[in-house]
């Protein structure tokens, strides 16, 4: 427990520092494109062009609504959580390893690195959000009361990103391996989450691992919150009871690595 009230005391001393760095690197990350920040909302644009084409028009046959939701509806809201969810967590992963100069020369916890990451994402996915709010308001797809758990899904996101980022930003450093792993792992969750498929319509099979599936929770809650009419956020007790027992676990766990290797990064570069 000493642990974990100290990494939690050096995010909130260095708060000030976490904003002020996120923002500047928001900035500073298209401030040399002609499209300058268009590219949050692009890139993502861009990616669902390409799955809607693939998956809605060209195999099989055109693929019609999801529900109540146009088939290209559906598809943005799940490619835009995942964007954000993507971004926090290998983003997170390679903050310590990005910047390990930075963290020896200054004096500022290692841990800083992953919020300045996680937080940097915040005004993507409210810029992205944005767009998904306004088509639902235009179709009435969602009542305006239910986008309250559009915040229940960032806190969410941000503090189980965070907890695998403790362990991943680790282990990067340790392993140069784990950054490949983490690549293809990421691959292997996009397929493995309701964002181009449904739950409904999937097969037993991927119906139970959507259960045990944080990621599923993450953009079905989003789903929810947006463009269902089903409430604030997605699932049962059940749900969210699993979902939190495992982000508990895995911030406990990503502490515990992070002091017992922190003063070893730079010794492991070497």
């Amino acid at each position: 427990m000493k642990n974990i009230f100290a990494l939690l005391k050096e995010q909130w001393d260095n708060r000030t520092l976490i904003w002020k760095l996120s923002l500047y690197n928001f900035k500073s990350a298209y401030a040399r494109h002609y499209l300058g920040i268009f590219w949050v909302v692009l890139m993502p644009l861009l990616q669902a062009a390409v799955f809607w084409f693939v998956f809605g028009v060209g195999i099989r046959r055109p693929r019609g609504d999801v529900g109540d939701l146009p088939f290209i509806v559906h598809l943005l809201s799940g490619i835009f959580p995942w964007t954000f969810i993507t971004a926090c967590m290998t983003g997170g992963a390679m903050a310590i390893m990005s910047k390990v100069g930075l963290v020896t020369k200054m004096k500022f916890p290692s841990s800083v690195l992953i919020s300045v990451t996680i937080v940097g994402n915040i005004f993507s996915i409210i810029i992205t959000s944005t767009i998904i709010m306004a088509i639902s308001l235009i179709n009435g797809y969602s009542s305006p009361i239910y986008y309250i758990g559009m915040l229940y899904f960032v806190v969410a996101t941000i503090i189980f990103t965070f907890s695998i980022a403790l362990i991943l930003s680790a282990a990067v450093i340790i392993i140069r391996d784990t950054k490949n792993l983490i690549q293809n792992f990421m691959r292997l969750l996009f397929f493995t989450t309701p964002i181009i498929w449904t739950i409904e319509t999937a097969t037993p099979l991927m119906k139970v691992v959507t259960e045990y599936n944080p990621f599923a929770y993450l953009v079905m809650t989003y789903r929810t919150a947006l463009v269902y009419s089903e409430g604030f956020i997605y699932g049962d007790w059940s749900n969210h009871l699993y979902f939190w027992t495992m982000t508990t676990l895995l911030f406990y766990v990503g502490v515990q690595i992070h002091f017992r290797f922190r003063d070893k990064f730079v010794d492991y570069l070497r």
